[in-house]
């Protein structure tokens, strides 16, 4: 991890510590929060070891994000080659993610944290395009990422193993750094 710190008027994005993990589990395991993730439970000493291995890895930008000292979400963000053919620049394209304790939610933490992610990638990263996928049915997800203004690429039709639901719809979102430029 690059070690990411980044600060909005609210909220404070650092890298996750290692007594940053069981809070983070707590909200993570909720049903109503591990219900549109794709791994829905996690056993802690893996996701531990994993976290302690995106700090060690220069592409993997992902915070924690905290108000007035406690966590409250994540954002992993990790940057990668874009496709192309030889010569393609490296680094050129990112995925971002998150996952918010819902006791906080309705207060647009996420979209400010998820904003200021973007904003730290495209300009201080040169990424030039980031993408992000979610069930099409977590509808507070696919809200976000369209405030954000990220296109919705693709909607794959029962493309989705969902461990309640069976086969269901995904999508995948995009934006370019100019298109986030060019907002208003």
């Amino acid at each position: 991890m690059a070690g990411t710190n980044l600060r909005t008027d609210r909220l404070e994005l650092r890298p996750v510590r290692d007594d940053d993990i069981d809070h983070i589990l707590e909200y993570r395991n909720l049903p109503e929060v591990s219900r549109w993730l794709l791994r829905p439970e996690v056993d802690p000493a893996a996701f531990r070891a994993r976290w302690r291995r995106s700090a060690e890895d220069p592409n993997d930008h992902s915070v924690a994000v905290t108000r007035d000292g406690v966590v409250i979400g994540t954002v992993s963000l990790d940057v990668r080659d874009g496709m192309g053919q030889p010569g393609t620049p490296p680094n050129t394209e990112a995925e971002i993610g998150y996952i918010f304790d819902p006791g906080y939610g309705g207060h647009g933490y996420a979209t400010e944290a998820v904003t200021a992610m973007v904003t730290y990638s495209f300009d201080r990263l040169g990424v030039r395009r980031i993408t992000a996928g979610c069930y099409a049915d977590n509808l507070p997800s696919v809200r976000l990422l369209e405030k954000l203004g990220m296109r919705r690429e693709q909607h794959g039709v029962g493309d989705s193993w969902h461990a309640e639901l069976g086969w269901v719809d995904g999508c995948t979102y995009a934006l370019l750094a100019e298109e986030w430029r060019d907002q208003p």
